[in-house]
């Protein structure tokens, strides 16, 4: 019961760590191509344990995250938990590709969140889109294979102990 606890903890630690670097300052030139490091976590830890991770945990991060970037309430919660609800659906599949295929998915991931994030930005009043909007989508699509290597290394080193 008590290891239940704390793989639940090492999940919610590292979506807390996700939400800081997605908070920090980071310089100007790297503001721009800042992924979205809580959408990576999420997918990682809902394709790793679905068991574990779901809707409701991506609904509920989703709130915390528009909270801390000041973004209207529910943005993220509703880009979240279409793409958590995604990848549950094909969780099975996604765990037998390797990483080049699973960043083709992560890339599609990202691409719907920016664009459903645009498009709701667009409802509340016209915006420009820029390239540098899209920036975001291909760093975290390079992030993936580290993310998924250092995640993985906290999943399994749970098992070791």
């Amino acid at each position: 019961m008590m290891n239940s606890y704390s793989g639940f903890g090492r999940i919610m630690l590292t979506i807390v760590m996700a939400m800081c670097l997605r908070i920090a300052p980071w310089p100007s030139f790297l503001s721009g191509i800042n992924p979205d490091w809580v959408l990576l976590v999420l997918i990682y830890w809902t394709i790793a344990v679905p068991e574990r991770i779901g809707i409701f945990h991506a609904w509920t991060v989703g709130l915390l995250t528009d909270v801390l970037t000041g973004r209207v309430f529910g943005q993220y919660a509703l880009a979240y938990t279409l793409i958590i609800y995604f990848c549950l659906i094909l969780h099975k599949r996604l765990r037998q590709f390797p990483l080049p295929q699973q960043g083709l998915f992560i890339f599609f991931c990202l691409l719907f969140s920016q664009i459903l994030l645009f498009w709701l930005k667009n409802i509340q009043h016209p915006a420009q889109l820029h390239t540098s909007f899209w920036l975001p989508v291909f760093t975290g699509t390079l992030c993936w294979p580290l993310i998924y290597t250092a995640l993985r290394r906290v999943r399994l080193s749970r098992r070791t102990k």
